[in-house]
């Protein structure tokens, strides 16, 4: 049986998402430095000493079928700026979501960004042909839930005590969707923000 989750590269006019590889450890640590991101405590980002594991786990989800895994790189001068992934994919629903995504500090709140959601959601739409797709985060990461909002996603709810962390801590998550019915008018929106953008 073929998986529904094929390798590809998705392009945009900034940036190529390719496939993450074990090679990639040292760029992506690089990367999260601008703007030391894995001190920010409500998110998942690796330092020197646990980017191997997390590229392992990325590997494994995309192995199992529940994955795909991409670092971001800038186009003008080829360097990774980040990562995202599709997981939790689940074929017989249709159904996968957008995360594990986060950038150097000077490229948040990018058109960079904006483009690269816009590839990942026409992929899982247009050649998925998802019905539904996620997108979640922690509950006291306010920046990140504005940002889902800004992209047209929807609040579906929160998983109390949805994750035991490494400290012990208990992480509340919020969980917001785009179905299908709604994402021609998330396309279009996307793509305006994307001109005006080009204007200034």
């Amino acid at each position: 049986m073929t998986q529904w989750l094929q390798e590809l590269t998705l392009e945009t006019d900034l940036a190529l998402l390719r496939p993450l590889r074990r090679e990639d450890a040292a760029a992506l640590v690089a990367a999260a430095s601008d703007g030391r991101l894995w001190e920010l405590w409500f998110t998942q980002v690796p330092d020197a000493d646990s980017v191997t594991g997390y590229i392992e786990y990325a590997l494994s989800e995309q192995a199992a079928g529940r994955a795909l895994p991409f670092v971001v790189v800038e186009r003008a001068s080829g360097e990774i700026l980040g990562t995202t992934r599709m997981c939790n994919a689940d074929s017989v629903n249709r159904r996968l979501e957008i995360g594990y995504t986060w950038y150097a500090s000077r490229c948040q709140r990018s058109a960079l960004n904006t483009q690269c959601k816009l590839a990942l959601m026409q992929h899982a739409f247009d050649a998925l042909g998802c019905i539904a797709v996620e997108l979640r985060t922690h509950w006291h990461n306010h920046r990140s839930r504005a940002a889902i909002a800004r992209l047209g996603a929807k609040q579906d709810g929160v998983l109390r005590n949805h994750r035991i962390e490494a400290d012990g801590a208990r992480r509340d998550t919020v969980v917001f969707s785009i179905l299908d019915s709604e994402w021609p008018s998330v396309r279009k929106a996307l793509l305006h923000r994307l001109a005006r953008h080009a204007e200034r």
